[in-house]
Formats: C-alpha cells, sequence, structure tokens
C-alpha cells in the first residue's frame, strides 16, 4: 500500500465511526418526528410505527420520510437497533472496513456469543411488513 492509499483510507471514516454518527442521527430524526428513540427496546416499537408509517408492501411510501437516501436511512436505522442490542445484551460492534458490503454486513456480537446483523434484519422489516417486527424481535433476544 503506497502512502497516497494510506492516507484516503485513513481519511474515511471507519464504520464504526459511521455507525456512531448513524445511530445519534437517527435517534435525533425520530425525536424531532414524534417518535420516542431513547436506546431502549421498548423503542423498538416506534421503529415499528415509523415503517408502517413509511412504508407499504416492502417498499418506501411515496413522499415518506424512507423515500429519499433509503439505504441511508435503512444503515441509520438498522445503527440504532443494533446499538439498542448492544447496550441490552452488553455486546459489541464487529465490523470490516474491507467488506464492499461492510454497511449492510456490520454485526452485534452478544456478550453469549450470539451474533445479529442489524441492518440486515431492518431491510427484512421493511420488506416483510410487520410479521418481522423490530418490538417482537429485540425482546425475542432475552430468552437466548
Amino acid at each position: 500500500m503506497g502512502i497516497l492509499d494510506f492516507l484516503r483510507k485513513k481519511s474515511r471514516p471507519s464504520l464504526k465511526e459511521d455507525i456512531v454518527k448513524g445511530y445519534d442521527w437517527i435517534a435525533l430524526a425520530l425525536r424531532s418526528s414524534g417518535y420516542l428513540a431513547d436506546f431502549s427496546l421498548a423503542s423498538f416499537k416506534e421503529i415499528d410505527r415509523f415503517f408502517e408509517e413509511h412504508s407499504e408492501n416492502g417498499n418506501p411510501k411515496t413522499g415518506g420520510l424512507l423515500s429519499q437516501s433509503t439505504g441511508m436511512r435503512l444503515f441509520a436505522i438498522g445503527s440504532y437497533v443494533g446499538e439498542v442490542i448492544r447496550r441490552e445484551f452488553d455486546g459489541e460492534w464487529i465490523t470490516d472496513d474491507n467488506d464492499p458490503k461492510g454497511e449492510m454486513n456490520i454485526q452485534v456480537k452478544l456478550s453469549n456469543g450470539t451474533i445479529i446483523w442489524p441492518v440486515q434484519r431492518v431491510m427484512k422489516r421493511m420488506k416483510n411488513g410487520s410479521e418481522d417486527g423490530m418490538y417482537a424481535y429485540g425482546y425475542s433476544l432475552k430468552g437466548i
């Protein structure tokens, strides 16, 4: 790796930095739009409500908050979901800055060894609707 490659790599934020920016930003955005986003498992009810109000049949509703920058918003919501779970279950973020699909593949490893993929889970929630609700998912992890 040459010096320019090294400097370019260092100037890009890491996935872990993007995760923090993502969950901080989406929590503020959700709160400013009237959703409870206090980093509790109970706030997953609000994530489900957000999806009910802003997506339909696996797609963003026209004019809804998911209709613009959908990928960025799903990453941010996934970061929020992952951070809530990380805090609740004493987990750690696992990322790979060299993975071309790293944003989709971020993981949270729980203290019991369970690994979850929060962005993929959020994408599944949007695609499948309430049958893959975040609130039920978050509480189902308590039994692991």
